[in-house]
């Protein structure tokens, strides 16, 4: 991948169904984890969420991989491999599911998040017919944490450009911090949260904040 090619983004959320057996959760989590052997895959990890930080989300697991270009997440999402392992272990357990996608402009730092790694999912729903230079200071908004956040913190936000998978929500972020002590350390931060909200909350209708922690590499089974 060349380096002045950014790669792509893409979260899926999962809500598995009440009273699911532990081992049919497992059983999805270990085939969505294996897919990180297909070549479109820069980066996939798969696990149960930290907390839901917001009263919209409900979900209980999550998926989060990168990919070299659209072209990649298209062929990836095609892939019979990744087609088995949605129609056999996730579909069967879950009841909600929700996907966003975005172009990670300003990526810096591994490609791959580390094991112990701790992340912040925001998904934002913005009100009916903003105008476009309103998405723009949004996206600014956001982007601009990255100097608050520091060079530990590594931060990528974008628009949606898969819309009929991501429930209306169409701007998304992901800040992948070295562990969690570190995102409760920057979560508790008044400052940075108000200064954050209090430039984009007139726009919202409604926000999804999850976060989660990368899970030690699996070894490869068969």
């Amino acid at each position: 991948m060349s380096t002045h090619t950014p790669p792509i983004e893409h979260v899926v959320l999962f809500k598995v169904k009440d009273g699911v057996d532990s081992s049919k959760v497992n059983d999805m989590l270990t085939g969505l984890n294996s897919l990180t052997s297909l070549e479109q895959v820069l980066h996939l990890t798969a696990a149960p969420v930290l907390r839901n930080c917001s009263s919209a989300s409900n979900f209980t697991h999550l998926l989060h991989s990168r990919y070299p270009s659209k072209e990649d997440l298209s062929s990836y999402s095609a892939h019979s491999a990744h087609v088995d392992v949605v129609k056999q272990f996730v579909l069967p357990i879950c009841d909600d599911i929700m996907a966003v996608d975005w172009v990670a402009d300003a990526l810096q730092g591994p490609v791959a998040a580390p094991p112990g790694s701790a992340l912040r999912i925001t998904f934002l729903k913005l009100k009916e017919n903003l105008a476009e230079e309103v998405k723009n200071e949004i996206l600014e908004v956001i982007a601009g944490l990255r100097e608050k956040l520091g060079p530990n913190v590594q931060l990528t936000v974008g628009e949606n450009f898969s819309p009929g998978r991501a429930k209306g929500y169409s701007i998304a972020s992901i800040a992948i911090f070295p562990g969690p002590k570190e995102l409760e350390a920057a979560s508790s931060d008044p400052e940075m949260v108000e200064l954050h909200k209090e430039k984009v909350r007139e726009h919202l209708e409604s926000v999804i904040v999850v976060d989660y922690v990368v899970p030690p590499a699996q070894t490869a089974s068969l």
